[in-house]
């Protein structure tokens, strides 16, 4: 079991947490929302839960909770820039669909 972070994601993150000055890492989870009843859930982390595992990758650590893994494992979070926008791009090889607009998935 493992989630990865891309080199731009890694930085991306570190850069923020540097900027927020605490933090031990990000949160990467998922809950019920969406027409296709899953969502990403992003937000630091300043103390862990009984229930968090956490990855280390590329120097930042990314924590998740047990549930939320069974949903995410073998993600890599990726920060991508697309004409004006930007923003957190996930590979998760576990979705089974997802829905038009992007924000919800489904396994």
């Amino acid at each position: 079991m493992a989630i990865t972070m891309t080199e731009p994601a890694a930085k991306h993150v570190a850069s923020f947490l540097a900027n927020r000055g605490k933090g031990i890492g990000l949160r990467l989870g998922v809950k019920t929302s969406g027409c296709s009843g899953m969502a990403y859930l992003l937000e630091f982390v300043d103390q862990l839960d009984d229930n968090d595992i956490v990855f280390s990758d590329k120097g930042v650590s990314v924590i998740v909770d047990k549930k939320s893994l069974i949903y995410l494992d073998g993600t890599e979070l990726d920060f991508v820039k697309e004409g004006l926008n930007e923003g957190f791009k996930f590979n998760n090889p576990n979705i089974g669909g997802e829905c038009g607009c992007g924000e919800s998935f489904s396994v």
